[in-house]
């Protein structure tokens, strides 16, 4: 969004905030009205599908209190805000690390910004054998260290987004190692856990596990759109943003901060949930056609996917949940492969 003082009136419309005249893309505009539909019905299937289909009546008395259900409010519930939640904060870091590298692989799970969380909820779990929110806080540690261990490393040759992308590619195969020696080290009982956590799961999420993660991404996702305007001008470049008043060093530094964060506290409750932060902001800008990444279609498409792909999981096998990474890692996957096609392509 923008405050020009004339916009294209045939391409876009005045949305008034504050006494400001605010101007959004028609475009963009339809994709996010079309993405948050899409999350609205998706979430009331989400309520309906279990080991029996509810009717839309139970869920609408569930909702309002009318017809109390403990299986649509406590069980479902959950399950579906923790979809919306972690999908929105998967699609933000990826778009904040693609507005980064200038890169459309430029995503926290391409460059082991993922691995790395895990690495540090794994040692919490292996050998400090922590509490959740200690699991979380390790899990914050780990991403940050990776993220600035590749940082550093691209920097040295003079930074480019291909250069990250490449070296966070191998941090992320080291990484990956470390994690597997980890899991062979630990005992029994913890290293079952981990692997199967290792695989990204909503299943089990109750109302407790999303206190916190809910504050800590509100307030992460509220950082990022105050400063969404000085993410995009140092997109176009180092010159262009210079030259506007950004501050590079502090406005990377912030922002690896907030897509750290986000990954983080996904993969500290859920595990590390792959593909949705590479392939949701990819989306949201083609269908909104905007030229750089925006960071709310990249939100709503994240969160679409992420519900989409964990109704697929539950449904695939009923009664049995499959983990619903195993859904985003296959359907990542194919989208992986296409994206590459492109690129070859484009070149």
């Amino acid at each position: 969004m923008t405050t020009t003082e004339s916009p294209k009136r045939t391409a876009q419309v005045r949305v008034p905030v504050r006494g400001r005249a605010w101007w959004i893309e028609r475009r963009t505009l339809g994709v996010v009205v079309g993405c948050a539909v899409a999350m609205l019905v998706l979430g009331f299937v989400g309520l309906s599908f279990g080991s029996s289909w509810s009717t839309p009546g139970e869920v609408l008395g569930a909702l309002t209190g009318t017809q109390p259900s403990v299986v649509i409010v406590e069980w479902r519930g959950p399950r579906v805000v923790a979809a919306i939640l972690f999908g929105a904060a998967l699609g933000v870091a990826g778009a904040i690390f693609q507005n980064l590298t200038r890169n459309p692989m430029g995503s926290p799970d391409i460059i082991g910004l993922d691995a790395g969380a895990y690495t540090g909820a794994l040692l919490v779990m292996t050998v400090f054998t922590g509490a959740t929110t200690t699991v979380a806080f390790g899990s914050v540690v780990g991403g940050l260290l990776t993220a600035a261990l590749v940082y550093a490393l691209s920097r040295s040759g003079g930074l480019s987004g291909m250069r990250l992308v490449v070296i966070g590619i191998a941090v992320n195969a080291m990484v990956t190692a470390l994690n597997n020696w980890l899991v062979l080290r630990a005992e029994l009982e913890v290293a079952m856990a981990a692997v199967g956590w290792n695989s990204g799961s909503l299943n089990g999420i109750d109302w407790d596990d999303l206190i916190l993660p809910f504050s800590v991404i509100a307030v992460l996702l509220a950082l990022a759109s105050l400063r969404a305007q000085a993410l995009h001008q140092s997109a176009l470049g180092d010159a262009v943003a210079v030259a506007t008043g950004v501050g590079l060093e502090r406005q990377r530094l912030l922002m690896v901060f907030i897509g750290v964060g986000c990954t983080a506290t996904v993969t500290s409750v859920a595990g590390p949930v792959a593909f949705i932060a590479l392939a949701a902001p990819q989306i949201g800008r083609r269908l909104a056609r905007a030229p750089g990444v925006p960071l709310l279609p990249a939100a709503l498409c994240g969160a679409v996917l992420l519900q989409l792909a964990d109704l697929i999981a539950q449904m695939l096998l009923a009664p049995v949940s499959l983990p619903v990474g195993v859904v985003t890692t296959a359907i990542g996957g194919c989208y992986l492969i296409w994206l590459l096609a492109q690129e070859v392509r484009r070149r």
